[in-house]
């Protein structure tokens, strides 16, 4: 866990690459659900951030 949490702080790409995804699938999952409405309101944000996010942090060192 702390390898995790160090890897954050030192700008890696695998940790970074992990909470872009989680986000993408965040967003998804707040896309398809019937329930709540102001996840559903927010989904498409979520998604989004997710996105840009894997994509700047795919450029990051190893």
């Amino acid at each position: 866990m702390s390898h995790f949490f160090a890897g954050l702080l030192r700008l890696k790409r695998g940790p970074w690459e992990m909470v872009a995804t989680i986000l993408i699938g965040l967003g998804v999952f707040m896309l398809m659900q019937p329930f709540v409405l102001w996840a559903y309101t927010y989904s498409f944000i979520v998604t989004l951030v997710g996105t840009v996010m894997f994509i700047i942090v795919s450029h990051f060192p190893e």
